[in-house]
């Protein structure tokens, strides 16, 4: 275990430090929360659009469902790893934030980006071809920008890559039954 939290060290430093300051405000804004509300307003629109008010209503009141649970299973684990956040280590990083949190294991950012990801772009696919890659790269961008302004490891950032992209099929699948049901 020591061995790994070495490696994920050393990549986060790696990753942290090809950093430019001239790109430095555009992933601290991709990192903050209300960055993302055009994309939200888009896929609810596109949502809408394709499948109707119904369709729409049920996959919008399940993605505040699924966001919910990414934020508590992550923050549930984080309360019960106690991981030091690099901002909080003193290693040689550009940190970017002032506020940094104490704990990052898992990163709650990345597992609900993937989340929703998976699960807007499996619903949007059949509309437009590239929804699912779109939605994904758009998730790994965020998800970089953690480790960009000092706040994550990689390792964080995989772990919620991971756990978002099992929590948006499952639900993703449960906006299949209710939709065949009620809309």
């Amino acid at each position: 275990m020591e061995y790994l939290a070495h490696l994920d060290q050393e990549l986060f430093l790696y990753l942290n430090n090809l950093g430019n300051t001239n790109w430095d405000w555009f992933w601290v804004f991709i990192t903050h929360k209300w960055a993302s509300l055009p994309l939200y307003a888009l896929v609810t629109w596109l949502m809408y659009k394709k499948i109707g008010f119904k369709g729409a209503f049920i996959s919008v009141v399940l993605i505040g469902a699924m966001i919910m649970v990414t934020y508590g299973f992550a923050y549930l684990v984080k309360y019960s790893v106690m991981r030091l956040r690099p901002c909080n280590m003193g290693f040689d990083a550009r940190i970017l934030v002032d506020d940094c949190g104490t704990y990052g294991f898992f990163s709650a950012h990345a597992s609900s980006a993937f989340a929703l990801a998976v699960f807007v772009g499996r619903i949007l696919k059949p509309y437009y071809k590239y929804a699912l890659s779109g939605m994904v790269v758009w998730a790994a961008v965020m998800s970089y920008s953690r480790i960009y302004v000092g706040k994550h490891y990689p390792g964080d950032i995989l772990v919620g890559l991971i756990v978002g992209i099992v929590i948006g099929l499952l639900f993703y699948f449960w906006q299949k039954k209710l939709t065949k049901k009620y809309a």
